[in-house]
Protein backbone atom coordinates (compact mmCIF):
# COMPACT_ATOMS: atom_id res chain seq x y z
CA UNK A 1 0.00 0.00 0.00
CA UNK A 2 1.38 3.39 -1.30
CA UNK A 3 1.91 5.80 1.78
CA UNK A 4 0.63 9.16 1.13
CA UNK A 5 2.07 12.31 1.60
CA UNK A 6 0.70 15.20 3.27
CA UNK A 7 1.36 18.99 3.29
CA UNK A 8 1.93 20.18 6.65
CA UNK A 9 1.75 24.11 7.50
CA UNK A 10 3.76 25.65 10.14
CA UNK A 11 1.87 28.97 11.05
CA UNK A 12 4.29 31.51 12.85
CA UNK A 13 4.50 32.61 16.28
CA UNK A 14 2.28 35.59 15.08
CA UNK A 15 0.05 33.66 13.82
CA UNK A 16 -1.08 31.42 16.06
CA UNK A 17 -4.32 33.12 17.18
CA UNK A 18 -4.98 33.74 13.51
CA UNK A 19 -5.02 29.92 12.21
CA UNK A 20 -8.71 29.83 11.09
CA UNK A 21 -7.41 33.01 8.89
CA UNK A 22 -4.77 30.99 7.43
CA UNK A 23 -6.93 28.05 6.68
CA UNK A 24 -8.83 30.00 4.32
CA UNK A 25 -6.31 31.85 2.41
CA UNK A 26 -4.47 27.82 2.00
CA UNK A 27 -7.79 26.91 0.40
CA UNK A 28 -8.00 30.24 -1.32
CA UNK A 29 -4.56 29.86 -2.87
CA UNK A 30 -4.94 26.58 -3.86
CA UNK A 31 -8.48 27.26 -5.47
CA UNK A 32 -6.59 30.40 -7.20
CA UNK A 33 -4.01 27.91 -8.64
CA UNK A 34 -6.24 25.08 -9.43
CA UNK A 35 -4.17 22.93 -7.25
CA UNK A 36 -6.72 19.74 -6.31
CA UNK A 37 -7.41 18.88 -2.23
CA UNK A 38 -9.54 16.72 -0.24
CA UNK A 39 -8.80 18.58 3.28
CA UNK A 40 -7.39 21.95 5.21
CA UNK A 41 -6.98 21.16 8.91
CA UNK A 42 -5.60 21.88 11.57
CA UNK A 43 -3.35 19.21 14.22
CA UNK A 44 -2.41 20.92 17.11
CA UNK A 45 0.06 23.57 16.50
CA UNK A 46 0.28 22.76 12.36
CA UNK A 47 -2.20 22.62 9.45
CA UNK A 48 -2.43 19.50 7.70
CA UNK A 49 -3.15 19.79 3.70
CA UNK A 50 -3.99 16.49 1.60
CA UNK A 51 -3.76 17.57 -1.55
CA UNK A 52 -3.45 15.84 -4.99
CA UNK A 53 0.20 17.21 -6.03
CA UNK A 54 2.06 18.08 -2.74
CA UNK A 55 5.24 19.64 -4.44
CA UNK A 56 2.93 22.24 -6.92
CA UNK A 57 0.53 22.40 -4.08
CA UNK A 58 3.48 23.35 -1.34
CA UNK A 59 5.05 25.86 -3.67
CA UNK A 60 1.37 27.83 -4.06
CA UNK A 61 0.96 27.75 -0.50
CA UNK A 62 4.35 28.81 0.37
CA UNK A 63 2.99 32.34 -1.21
CA UNK A 64 1.46 32.91 1.56
CA UNK A 65 2.19 35.21 4.47
CA UNK A 66 1.92 33.97 8.45
CA UNK A 67 4.03 30.87 7.56
CA UNK A 68 7.60 29.58 9.09
CA UNK A 69 7.76 26.60 6.85
CA UNK A 70 6.05 24.21 4.65
CA UNK A 71 6.94 20.54 4.31
CA UNK A 72 5.86 17.38 2.42
CA UNK A 73 5.78 15.08 5.23
CA UNK A 74 4.73 11.16 6.21
CA UNK A 75 1.97 10.62 9.02
CA UNK A 76 2.50 7.99 11.52
CA UNK A 77 1.06 7.60 15.20
CA UNK A 78 2.65 9.12 17.51
CA UNK A 79 4.14 6.14 19.84
CA UNK A 80 8.10 5.59 20.03
CA UNK A 81 8.62 2.58 17.79
CA UNK A 82 6.52 3.71 15.16
CA UNK A 83 7.75 7.39 14.81
CA UNK A 84 11.45 6.04 14.98
CA UNK A 85 11.30 3.23 12.22
CA UNK A 86 9.48 5.82 9.74
CA UNK A 87 12.27 8.66 10.31
CA UNK A 88 15.07 5.96 9.37
CA UNK A 89 12.89 4.98 6.42
CA UNK A 90 12.64 8.26 5.19
CA UNK A 91 16.41 8.66 5.78
CA UNK A 92 17.55 5.51 3.88
CA UNK A 93 15.92 6.93 1.04
CA UNK A 94 16.88 10.03 1.25
CA UNK A 95 21.10 9.86 2.24
CA UNK A 96 23.33 9.49 -0.35
CA UNK A 97 26.83 7.94 0.26
CA UNK A 98 28.93 9.37 2.70
CA UNK A 99 26.82 11.98 3.61
CA UNK A 100 26.66 13.48 7.25
CA UNK A 101 23.19 13.48 8.45
CA UNK A 102 21.14 15.26 11.51
CA UNK A 103 18.00 13.79 13.08
CA UNK A 104 15.88 16.84 14.76
CA UNK A 105 12.41 16.18 16.33
CA UNK A 106 10.42 18.37 18.24
CA UNK A 107 6.63 18.88 19.45
CA UNK A 108 4.56 17.37 22.00
CA UNK A 109 5.80 13.79 23.41
CA UNK A 110 3.86 12.07 25.33
CA UNK A 111 5.57 8.94 27.16
CA UNK A 112 9.22 9.95 25.69
CA UNK A 113 11.57 12.43 25.17
CA UNK A 114 11.84 14.04 21.66
CA UNK A 115 15.81 13.56 22.34
CA UNK A 116 15.00 9.39 22.94
CA UNK A 117 13.37 9.79 19.32
CA UNK A 118 16.55 11.48 17.84
CA UNK A 119 19.31 9.15 19.43
CA UNK A 120 17.03 6.07 18.63
CA UNK A 121 16.91 6.74 14.85
CA UNK A 122 20.28 7.80 14.46
CA UNK A 123 21.38 4.38 15.97
CA UNK A 124 18.84 2.91 13.58
CA UNK A 125 20.15 4.55 10.33
CA UNK A 126 23.17 3.92 11.08
CA UNK A 127 22.91 0.15 11.09
CA UNK A 128 21.00 0.08 8.37
CA UNK A 129 22.52 1.91 6.22
CA UNK A 130 26.50 0.90 7.17
CA UNK A 131 26.45 0.29 3.19
CA UNK A 132 26.64 3.98 3.00
CA UNK A 133 28.48 5.16 4.90
CA UNK A 134 26.34 7.57 6.21
CA UNK A 135 27.03 8.80 9.46
CA UNK A 136 25.67 11.78 12.14
CA UNK A 137 26.66 15.21 11.94
CA UNK A 138 26.01 17.94 14.41
CA UNK A 139 24.22 21.34 14.35
CA UNK A 140 26.78 23.34 12.61
CA UNK A 141 27.83 20.67 9.72
CA UNK A 142 25.53 18.48 8.26
CA UNK A 143 24.38 17.29 4.90
CA UNK A 144 20.71 16.51 5.15
CA UNK A 145 18.56 16.96 8.05
CA UNK A 146 15.77 14.96 8.75
CA UNK A 147 13.13 16.40 10.83
CA UNK A 148 9.78 14.93 12.31
CA UNK A 149 7.82 17.27 14.24
CA UNK A 150 5.28 15.65 17.11
CA UNK A 151 1.35 16.84 17.67
CA UNK A 152 -0.68 14.84 19.89
CA UNK A 153 -2.06 12.47 18.61
CA UNK A 154 0.77 12.30 15.13
CA UNK A 155 4.01 12.16 14.27
CA UNK A 156 5.12 14.00 10.58
CA UNK A 157 8.18 12.99 9.21
CA UNK A 158 9.25 15.32 6.44
CA UNK A 159 10.57 14.60 3.49
CA UNK A 160 11.18 18.05 2.02
CA UNK A 161 11.01 21.43 3.92
CA UNK A 162 10.85 24.76 3.04
CA UNK A 163 11.07 28.46 4.88
CA UNK A 164 7.90 30.28 4.65
CA UNK A 165 7.95 34.15 4.52
CA UNK A 166 7.03 34.74 8.11
CA UNK A 167 4.42 37.46 8.83
CA UNK A 168 0.72 36.93 9.68
CA UNK A 169 -1.99 36.13 7.28
CA UNK A 170 -3.40 38.27 4.88
CA UNK A 171 -7.23 39.30 5.14
CA UNK A 172 -8.32 39.73 1.68
CA UNK A 173 -11.87 40.49 2.06
CA UNK A 174 -11.45 44.13 0.62
CA UNK A 175 -8.33 46.96 -0.08
CA UNK A 176 -7.59 48.49 3.65
CA UNK A 177 -4.44 50.38 2.71
CA UNK A 178 -2.64 52.10 -0.29
CA UNK A 179 1.09 51.92 -1.44
CA UNK A 180 3.18 52.49 -4.25
CA UNK A 181 6.01 51.30 -6.25
CA UNK A 182 8.62 53.44 -8.21
CA UNK A 183 11.84 52.07 -7.14
CA UNK A 184 13.65 49.21 -5.05
CA UNK A 185 12.85 50.82 -1.99
CA UNK A 186 9.10 50.92 -2.43
CA UNK A 187 8.34 47.25 -3.74
CA UNK A 188 10.05 46.34 -0.27
CA UNK A 189 8.17 48.90 1.28
CA UNK A 190 4.33 47.45 -0.47
CA UNK A 191 5.56 43.65 0.07
CA UNK A 192 6.34 44.48 4.17
CA UNK A 193 2.79 46.12 3.98
CA UNK A 194 1.37 42.42 2.69
CA UNK A 195 3.77 40.53 5.15
CA UNK A 196 2.12 42.49 8.11
CA UNK A 197 -1.63 41.41 7.17
CA UNK A 198 -2.67 44.71 5.18
CA UNK A 199 -4.68 44.28 1.83
CA UNK A 200 -3.04 46.85 -0.73
CA UNK A 201 -4.10 49.00 -3.17
CA UNK A 202 -1.35 48.99 -5.25
CA UNK A 203 -0.30 52.21 -7.56
CA UNK A 204 2.68 52.10 -9.57
CA UNK A 205 4.41 55.59 -10.51
CA UNK A 206 7.57 55.63 -13.21
CA UNK A 207 9.77 58.75 -14.42
CA UNK A 208 10.64 56.58 -17.42
CA UNK A 209 9.09 54.41 -19.80
CA UNK A 210 12.28 52.59 -19.41
CA UNK A 211 11.66 51.87 -15.80
CA UNK A 212 8.32 50.18 -16.81
CA UNK A 213 9.70 46.84 -17.17
CA UNK A 214 11.60 46.23 -13.89
CA UNK A 215 8.48 47.86 -12.15
CA UNK A 216 6.04 45.23 -14.04
CA UNK A 217 8.45 42.72 -12.78
CA UNK A 218 8.81 44.12 -9.06
CA UNK A 219 4.89 43.90 -9.45
CA UNK A 220 4.75 40.39 -10.76
CA UNK A 221 6.48 39.45 -7.53
CA UNK A 222 3.71 40.85 -5.53
CA UNK A 223 0.89 39.94 -7.22
CA UNK A 224 0.63 36.28 -6.54
CA UNK A 225 0.47 36.89 -2.70
CA UNK A 226 -2.61 39.09 -2.76
CA UNK A 227 -5.19 36.18 -2.98
CA UNK A 228 -6.82 38.02 -6.02
CA UNK A 229 -7.16 36.32 -9.31
CA UNK A 230 -8.14 40.22 -10.68
CA UNK A 231 -5.84 42.58 -9.48
CA UNK A 232 -6.34 46.44 -11.01
CA UNK A 233 -3.58 48.69 -10.65
CA UNK A 234 -3.40 52.39 -11.09
CA UNK A 235 -0.45 53.70 -13.03
CA UNK A 236 1.16 56.99 -13.51
CA UNK A 237 3.59 59.20 -14.89
CA UNK A 238 5.25 61.79 -12.55
CA UNK A 239 8.15 64.19 -13.95
CA UNK A 240 10.14 65.20 -10.62
CA UNK A 241 12.50 67.55 -12.82
CA UNK A 242 15.41 68.12 -10.49
CA UNK A 243 13.88 67.20 -7.54
CA UNK A 244 15.79 65.14 -4.44
CA UNK A 245 14.55 61.71 -3.61
CA UNK A 246 12.86 62.48 -0.79
CA UNK A 247 11.04 65.08 -2.79
CA UNK A 248 9.99 62.36 -4.97
CA UNK A 249 9.22 60.12 -1.84
CA UNK A 250 7.53 63.43 -1.06
CA UNK A 251 5.12 63.47 -3.98
CA UNK A 252 4.11 59.81 -4.13
CA UNK A 253 3.27 60.61 -0.23
CA UNK A 254 0.97 63.48 -1.98
CA UNK A 255 -0.37 60.72 -4.85
CA UNK A 256 -1.51 58.03 -1.85
CA UNK A 257 -3.24 60.27 0.62
CA UNK A 258 -5.05 61.24 -2.75
CA UNK A 259 -6.04 57.70 -3.71
CA UNK A 260 -7.16 56.96 0.26
CA UNK A 261 -9.38 59.89 -0.02
CA UNK A 262 -10.73 58.96 -3.03
CA UNK A 263 -11.02 54.65 -2.76
CA UNK A 264 -12.58 55.26 1.24
CA UNK A 265 -9.28 53.57 2.53
CA UNK A 266 -8.45 54.67 5.93
CA UNK A 267 -4.36 53.70 5.98
CA UNK A 268 -1.21 54.79 4.19
CA UNK A 269 1.65 52.64 3.37
CA UNK A 270 4.22 55.57 4.00
CA UNK A 271 8.10 53.80 2.48
CA UNK A 272 10.06 55.65 4.73
CA UNK A 273 12.66 54.80 7.73
CA UNK A 274 14.92 56.43 10.00
CA UNK A 275 17.13 53.90 9.11
CA UNK A 276 17.04 55.29 5.85
CA UNK A 277 15.73 58.86 6.08
CA UNK A 278 16.40 61.70 8.56
CA UNK A 279 14.13 61.63 11.69
CA UNK A 280 12.36 65.35 10.61
CA UNK A 281 11.58 63.72 7.04
CA UNK A 282 9.84 60.42 8.80
CA UNK A 283 8.12 62.65 11.10
CA UNK A 284 7.10 64.96 8.31
CA UNK A 285 5.66 62.01 5.73
CA UNK A 286 3.88 60.64 8.95
CA UNK A 287 2.41 63.83 10.52
CA UNK A 288 1.10 64.64 6.71
CA UNK A 289 -0.76 61.57 6.36
CA UNK A 290 -2.74 62.59 9.76
CA UNK A 291 -3.13 65.93 8.96
CA UNK A 292 -4.97 64.02 5.51
CA UNK A 293 -7.21 62.22 8.24
CA UNK A 294 -5.71 59.07 7.48
CA UNK A 295 -3.78 56.12 9.65
CA UNK A 296 0.40 55.62 8.18
CA UNK A 297 1.70 52.42 8.38
CA UNK A 298 5.62 52.51 8.19
CA UNK A 299 6.17 49.11 7.18
CA UNK A 300 9.76 49.76 6.74
CA UNK A 301 10.35 50.75 10.21
CA UNK A 302 12.55 49.21 12.31
CA UNK A 303 13.80 46.91 9.36
CA UNK A 304 17.57 46.87 8.72
CA UNK A 305 19.66 44.22 6.68
CA UNK A 306 16.30 42.56 6.29
CA UNK A 307 15.28 44.52 3.60
CA UNK A 308 17.69 42.38 1.41
CA UNK A 309 16.05 39.04 2.19
CA UNK A 310 12.69 40.59 1.11
CA UNK A 311 14.47 42.00 -2.28
CA UNK A 312 15.76 38.43 -3.01
CA UNK A 313 12.09 37.54 -2.63
CA UNK A 314 11.27 40.19 -5.32
CA UNK A 315 13.33 38.72 -7.31
CA UNK A 316 15.59 41.75 -6.96
CA UNK A 317 19.43 40.62 -6.33
CA UNK A 318 21.22 42.32 -8.99
CA UNK A 319 19.38 45.33 -7.60
CA UNK A 320 21.16 44.84 -4.19
CA UNK A 321 23.75 47.69 -5.21
CA UNK A 322 21.81 49.62 -5.97
CA UNK A 323 19.75 49.58 -3.36
CA UNK A 324 22.99 50.02 -1.46
CA UNK A 325 23.72 53.35 -3.17
CA UNK A 326 19.88 54.82 -2.47
CA UNK A 327 19.78 54.06 1.38
CA UNK A 328 23.51 55.33 1.17
CA UNK A 329 21.60 58.87 -0.54
CA UNK A 330 18.04 59.01 0.34
CA UNK A 331 19.10 61.74 2.89
CA UNK A 332 18.48 65.11 1.28
CA UNK A 333 16.64 68.19 1.28
CA UNK A 334 12.39 67.32 0.44
CA UNK A 335 10.44 69.56 -2.26
CA UNK A 336 8.80 69.06 -4.69
CA UNK A 337 6.56 71.70 -7.10
CA UNK A 338 2.63 71.28 -6.81
CA UNK A 339 2.30 71.36 -10.86
CA UNK A 340 4.15 67.70 -10.92
CA UNK A 341 1.39 66.23 -8.45
CA UNK A 342 -1.16 68.01 -10.55
CA UNK A 343 0.34 66.17 -13.99
CA UNK A 344 0.86 63.43 -12.29
CA UNK A 345 -2.82 62.54 -11.10
CA UNK A 346 -4.18 63.54 -14.83
CA UNK A 347 -1.62 61.07 -16.28
CA UNK A 348 -3.60 58.22 -14.00
CA UNK A 349 -4.16 54.76 -16.25
CA UNK A 350 -6.30 51.57 -14.62
CA UNK A 351 -4.91 48.79 -15.45
CA UNK A 352 -6.50 45.29 -14.99
CA UNK A 353 -3.92 42.26 -14.88
CA UNK A 354 -5.12 39.11 -14.45
CA UNK A 355 -3.02 36.79 -11.80
CA UNK A 356 -0.79 34.11 -13.84
CA UNK A 357 2.18 33.26 -16.16
CA UNK A 358 1.64 36.54 -18.23
CA UNK A 359 1.19 39.45 -15.45
CA UNK A 360 4.47 41.03 -16.87
CA UNK A 361 3.45 40.96 -20.41
CA UNK A 362 -0.40 41.97 -19.65
CA UNK A 363 0.64 44.76 -17.42
CA UNK A 364 3.11 46.23 -20.30
CA UNK A 365 0.59 45.72 -23.21
CA UNK A 366 -2.76 47.28 -21.49
CA UNK A 367 -1.03 50.56 -20.87
CA UNK A 368 -1.24 53.34 -23.38
CA UNK A 369 2.20 54.89 -24.80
Amino acid sequence: MQQVSYIVVFPTIFSKNRIPQLIANIKEVLQIKNQQFTAVKRDWDVILVNANDPVFASSAINLLFGIERVAIARRVESDFKGIVSEIAAVGGNLLLKGERFLVKVDGFSRGFLTKDVEIAATSKIIEEKSNLGARPGTEQNHDKLLYCHLTKKNAYVCIFTDDGAGGIPLVADRPDAVCCIYDELSAISCYETIKQGFNPKITICYRKKSELISLARMLNHILPRLLRQDVTVDVLYIKTGKSSYQGLVSLVLEILINDARSCGISRVSVPVSSLVFPVEFVDYATNRVFESKKTPILPLSGLDSGMFADAGQLGLERSIPGLVRLLSGAGKAAGFAAEELEQALKSRQEVSVVVGPNNVHDFLDSLDH
